[in-house]
């Protein structure tokens, strides 16, 4: 279901409109200032590629332990390149998550459960697909060492060769930030998303432009670029109102050197009990009272 038709269902406030307004003008002003800076500081650092640098993945969190090992960690962990520290942040979890990490003997393994649980959005289907993993996201952020950074949610799978053909792709094109095609199952379906050949669907568009640019199970970007937060108000907005999809719309305005690898690199799959991913998925849960998954209203 197309994530910009759902927010139309939602009656903006003036509230949100200036929150919006506000945010949206501050990020154009400041936001390609910070990237010359930012490359000015550090950019030197990668003009020669290196065969093996540390990347930093990251997964946001919510009860739910078991499927988090089975799949975001185990895919992260099994890659063939093997310089990477996982960051696991918990949003607050109450559920096996800790217990569970504990039990990984891999020293690349760092969790990290927020003291609360984040805040800032509304606590129904929407709101929290839009913008439930900003709290963990920015933690994380503040976490990495790594001189790339790649993120994954939960419930997805990495393929095996997932970081060393993104990187090798961005070192030898000098992007700053790449992403990939993913495979997606929807009730019974699998379908390429992005590639070439696949499901022509885009990520994003401005201003009528479609953009090129994988979801965030698919991102490998330079460290430097850490500086930049996800919005925790992107659900306010009235068009790209997805926590990931305001991301990288913000990253492509700021200028950062963007590059598609034509390639399926990323798995998404409906969780046990579930037909289908994404905001459905969500909405089906709501009907539930969040119970399997998403934890009580």
């Amino acid at each position: 279901m197309n994530k910009n038709r759902e927010q139309k269902e939602r009656t903006r406030t003036i509230q949100d409109k200036v929150i919006s307004g506000f945010n949206s003008a501050y990020y154009s002003l400041t936001e390609p200032t910070k990237l010359k800076i930012l490359r000015l500081m550090h950019g030197k650092e990668y003009e020669k590629p290196e065969k093996s640098p540390l990347v930093s993945v990251y997964v946001p969190t919510y009860n739910r332990a078991e499927l988090l090992i089975e799949r975001a960690v185990s895919s992260a962990l099994n890659q063939t390149y093997k310089n990477l520290e996982l960051i696991i942040i918990g949003d607050h979890c109450t559920d096996r998550t800790e217990e569970l990490v504990s039990q990984i003997k891999d020293k690349r393994v760092r969790f990290y459960n927020l003291p609360k649980k984040s805040s800032g959005y509304p606590l129904d289907a929407k709101g929290r697909w839009f913008a439930g993993p900003v709290g963990p996201a920015n933690k994380a952020l503040q976490l990495v060492k790594g001189k790339w950074i790649a993120r994954i949610d939960d419930d997805d799978i990495f393929t095996k060769n997932h970081i060393e053909v993104l990187l090798r792709f961005a070192q030898k094109h000098q992007h700053e930030f790449v992403s990939g095609a993913h495979v997606a199952e929807r009730f019974d379906k699998r379908c390429i998303v992005g590639a070439e050949g696949g499901d022509k669907r885009f990520r994003v568009s401005d201003k009528g432009k479609n953009l090129t640019i994988g979801g965030p199970q698919t991102w490998l970007y330079r460290s430097y670029l850490r500086h930049f937060k996800y919005n925790i108000n992107c659900w306010r907005k009235s068009w790209n109102c997805v926590n990931d999809i305001d991301f990288e719309l913000r990253l492509y305005k700021a200028g950062v050197r963007m590059g598609f690898l034509d390639r399926v690199v990323a798995h998404i799959l409906p969780r046990p009990g579930e037909k289908t991913v994404g905001l459905d998925a969500y909405r089906m849960a709501e009907k539930k009272g969040f119970k399997t998954y998403y934890g009580k209203k």
